[in-house]
């Protein structure tokens, strides 16, 4: 079979206009990046008409560290829904750099269930992480030039300073530095470090502000540090909010391409999920209700992360609701939460399949928590044998949940018709909306204890010392009514990677609290989190080639 660069390659992509015209967009509304790529304006949105639209949430059990196709799913269900007559649209996040060069590869599908240009998603795109790096280095630049300044100084205590600089790629050693060294000139050294930026809080930001007003307000309410005397500092406080909107003002909009059979998608924006809100944009996401019937979109890692994250935080900040969920399961997943080796995950075990289906269980009962309907959708692989797939629709029988095989990889949309016909079924049993795990007036201990135990099937929630200092402080300053983005590891349904399955009588240790107060929610940090990934033994760059006429290979 030829690879995913290959197949994109090979691609019969319509103009962008085309592809507008889809969605009865004009082509002088268009912002042309090229043939086939194009932002939009924010004018588009409609809540109205949005209202009207069938949001449709891509999540996936407990993944493997190769993950289980999210969005080869997400790709795939909305050709599906085109195939079957559906006037559809696909909202997905942008890939970064880091994973795109590192471990996991590009992030825009796979085999006949991609988006495209695949090489442009995959790298630069159309600049909106770049964007985004630099306001977050803007801020940075301010906040040190405020501490040396003489005569306009705020001061800022640079022991306090939480802020750090970021740029998109894997790179360890930039975690912690010391910055500032070179003598008088060269500022005050101070320790410091970058984060990746699909990691940084204006990604978050980006991805959660309704228009570019909002977006500034945003940026204003960032949590700097303190001065010595105590007193909160905001990015406000240094007027950076009105630069660093203006760096943003074409990343705010939303990016339009295709998929690989010409349906539209919008991929925009690209936070985290185990650190942030890991989906795509609320502006992306409402453009694309407004211009479509029904809309597939995503949310990272497992349900346990980015679809609680999902629920509570995007959808609550959004006034919307996805009115059916689809479970992404993969048989190479169950047997790996049933006790079965990596290497061995490609040998036939329905036992281990079975025994690894508590995980499966664990994520029915959470989607079920949310009163949304669901669909169970087994991302087949060659290797799988129909034994272990009927192992796997046994489980959701009890649950009462429609299962549909997927073979989007290999099909594209004629692969996932009953997918998409199932789906269909999903949303003429939804109801008015979504239940939240917690209300926003719980204190925020208990919004922890509710995820926790709901979501995660966790016995206690501990929380050290400084974490309850942490906390003190940040509900003193106001932010006691946030939603809350619980930072843990994507392996596992609790706080250690190394319990698989569905693990039970577990406790989340909640280490420490960071604030994203511009984003608006608060981050409880489970773990080691790394918001700077490094690169493996074998990076995916050392694969990766361009030849004399521009053609590049290696890169999926």
């Amino acid at each position: 079979m030829l690879s995913d660069i290959e197949i994109a390659q090979k691609a019969k992509l319509h103009h962008i206009k085309e592809i507008a015209a889809q969605l009865n967009v004009a082509e002088d509304q268009l912002e042309q990046y090229g043939k086939h790529k194009a932002k939009l304006p924010l004018s588009l949105i409609d809540d109205e008409k949005a209202a009207k639209s069938n949001l449709i949430l891509v999540t996936a059990i407990t993944p493997t560290p190769a993950g289980e196709g999210k969005t080869t799913t997400s790709i795939g269900l909305a050709d599906g829904l085109a195939a079957i007559g559906k006037k559809v649209a696909v909202v997905l996040r942008e890939p970064s750099l880091g994973p795109v060069f590192g471990i996991k590869g590009g992030a825009a599908g796979g085999g006949y269930s991609q988006v495209v240009p695949m090489e442009d998603i995959n790298l630069h795109f159309t600049g909106d992480f770049s964007a985004i790096e630099k306001a977050n280095n803007l801020l940075a630049a301010l906040i040190d030039n405020n501490i040396q300044s003489k005569t306009r100084s705020l001061g800022i205590d640079p022991r306090t300073v939480l802020w750090k600089r970021c740029m998109d790629m894997n790179d360890r050693s930039l975690r912690k530095i010391v910055s500032a060294l070179g003598g008088k000139s060269g500022g005050i050294p101070m320790e410091t470090g970058f984060n990746i930026t699909a990691a940084s809080e204006i990604m978050a930001i980006l991805c959660l502000s309704n228009n570019l007003e909002d977006l500034k307000d945003r940026l204003g309410n960032i949590y700097v540090g303190d001065t010595f005397s105590g007193k909160a500092v905001y990015a406000r406080d240094l007027k950076a909010q009105g630069a660093m909107a203006a760096l943003l003002k074409d990343a705010i909009k939303p990016n339009l391409v295709q998929t690989l059979e010409n349906v539209p998608a919008f991929i925009h924006g690209g936070p985290f999920a185990n650190i942030a809100q890991g989906t795509n944009s609320v502006i992306a996401t409402k453009m694309g209700m407004s211009l479509a019937d029904y809309v597939v979109t995503e949310a990272g890692f497992g349900a346990d992360l980015g679809a609680e994250k999902f629920f509570n935080i995007k959808c609550r900040n959004a006034g919307i609701s996805p009115r059916a969920v689809v479970l992404v399961a993969t048989i190479r997943a169950l047997k790996y939460h049933g006790g079965k080796a990596l290497s061995e995950l490609k040998e036939p075990d329905a036992e281990a399949v079975k025994a690894g289906s508590e995980n499966l269980r664990k994520h029915l009962e959470t989607i079920a928590s949310f009163k949304v309907p669901a669909v169970v959708c087994v991302n087949r692989f060659q290797a799988d044998t129909d034994e272990e797939v009927e192992a796997l629709k046994s489980v959701c029988q009890e649950y009462g949940v429609e299962v549909a095989v997927s073979d989007g990889f290999v099909k594209g949309g004629e692969g996932t018709k009953g997918l998409a016909r199932a789906v269909i079924g999903a949303l003429g049993r939804s109801g008015e909306g979504f239940r939240p795990t917690y209300d926003l007036k719980d204190p925020v201990r208990e919004k922890i204890e509710k995820v926790c135990k709901t979501v995660y099937g966790a016995k206690y929630v501990i929380l050290s010392n400084k974490a309850k200092s942490q906390l003190r402080r940040f509900e003193e300053l106001g932010f006691g009514e946030l939603p809350i983005c619980i930072a843990k590891t994507q392996k596992s349904l609790s706080d250690d990677e190394k319990l698989l399955g569905r693990p039970v009588n577990f406790d989340i240790h909640i280490r420490e609290f960071e604030i994203a107060a511009g984003a608006g929610f608060l981050i409880p940090i489970a773990g080691n989190i790394l918001r700077m990934p490094g690169l493996p033994g074998i990076p995916s760059a050392e694969g990766m080639d361009i030849d004399a006429n521009g053609n590049i290979s290696g890169l999926s």
